[in-house]
């Protein structure tokens, strides 16, 4: 008799526990709809610098459809050239079911893809919907068309270290033309006060009063805190500006009239494309470019292609040359003038 009560006792036990694993395993089912309609306020942008902080357009879709066990979706827009079937396209995250990119940002973009500015170009734009990452689904595809417009705008520092005259400047850039400049300044020792002009006449300047740029006749140089290259950033809409440190760039060399060990200094072209350029006279030989006179950040390559650390550049024929280094691009110039 108790070895029965035993077995009933047992058999309801695994009973119960086959309904409660049957129970959890009907909780873990979650069931997602799929990247709903993607629709857009319009689908001709009108991109002009004078809009530049409106929306160029809005999307809207409906927000994923979650049964079962709750889980996040992310939702994101793709936004590519068309024709290139999103192969790399400008992804951006969204939090709701709208998005309003601005025009400035829409414009950035498209130059970005290497689109010309002042061509009608086309855009494709559609909704990825991700609740795991074997379960992606995406949306219709929209064909925006949209023509850039050149974003980039400039102003100027003359000051000490160029005899403060205005036509001959260095400039800071502001690729989005949204206000925010920045450029690098290489400042001698005992030269190192400049002013701020929009335009390259002394018309209207900007010094320093408070610890912001003003245009007020009491207004103090600004001070470069060394001699050196300088990064300088300014903001036109805050009046607020900081200073930072920056690498010196050059070219040493068997290639050069000073030998391996010797610099010939490259200048920083603020066009906003993180160039580097000079004007020298070359031998035939080779050379490098390294940062602040020492080997620990140098490229080297070949067929106008960096490498961190590569070879040594050839330079086949003596001649003067322009030599261009791309940082971000990772690229480089040699052009016999």
């Amino acid at each position: 008799m108790k070895s029965n009560i035993i077995k009933y006792i047992s058999f309801v036990l695994v009973a119960i526990g086959l309904w409660s694993c049957k129970k959890d395993g009907t909780d873990l089912v979650t069931n997602v709809s799929p990247a709903g309609t993607l629709t857009a306020s319009t689908t001709t942008l009108n991109l002009s610098l004078a809009a530049a902080t409106s929306p160029a357009v809005t999307f809207t879709f409906p927000a994923p459809v979650v049964t079962g066990v709750i889980v996040p979706v992310t939702s994101t827009i793709q936004i590519d050239v068309k024709g290139r079937d999103f192969a790399n396209p400008k992804e951006v995250v969204i939090a709701g079911t709208t998005y309003a990119p601005t025009v400035s940002a829409i414009n950035a973009m498209m130059l970005a893809f290497g689109l010309k500015a002042n061509v009608p170009s086309e855009l494709e734009v559609r909704l990825k919907s991700a609740p795991a990452p074997n379960a992606v689904t995406y949306s219709n595809v929209l064909t925006l068309k949209a023509t850039a417009y050149l974003a980039t705008s400039w102003i100027f520092a003359p000051g000490a270290y160029q005899g403060w005259a205005p036509a001959t400047a260095d400039s800071l850039v502001s690729p989005d033309s949204d206000g925010k400049y920045s450029g690098i300044i290489v400042f001698p020792a005992a030269q190192l006060e400049f002013k701020i002009t929009p335009v390259k006449t002394w018309d209207l300047s900007y010094g320093v009063l408070g610890g912001l740029l003003s245009s007020a006749g009491n207004a103090a140089n600004l001070t470069a805190p060394k001699a050196g290259p300088q990064l300088i950033t300014v903001d036109m809409n805050t009046k607020a500006f900081k200073f930072e440190d920056s690498k010196i760039w050059a070219i040493t060399g068997s290639a050069t009239p000073l030998g391996w060990g010797s610099d010939i200094d490259m200048k920083f072209i603020n066009d906003g494309k993180g160039t580097y350029k000079v004007t020298a006279n070359l031998l035939a030989g080779e050379l490098k470019f390294r940062a602040d006179r020492a080997y620990d950040f140098n490229y080297g390559g070949s067929g106008g292609n960096l490498v961190f650390n590569g070879g040594n550049i050839t330079v086949a024929t003596a001649g003067n040359y322009t030599v261009t280094f791309d940082i971000p691009n990772l690229k480089y110039s040699l052009v016999k003038n």
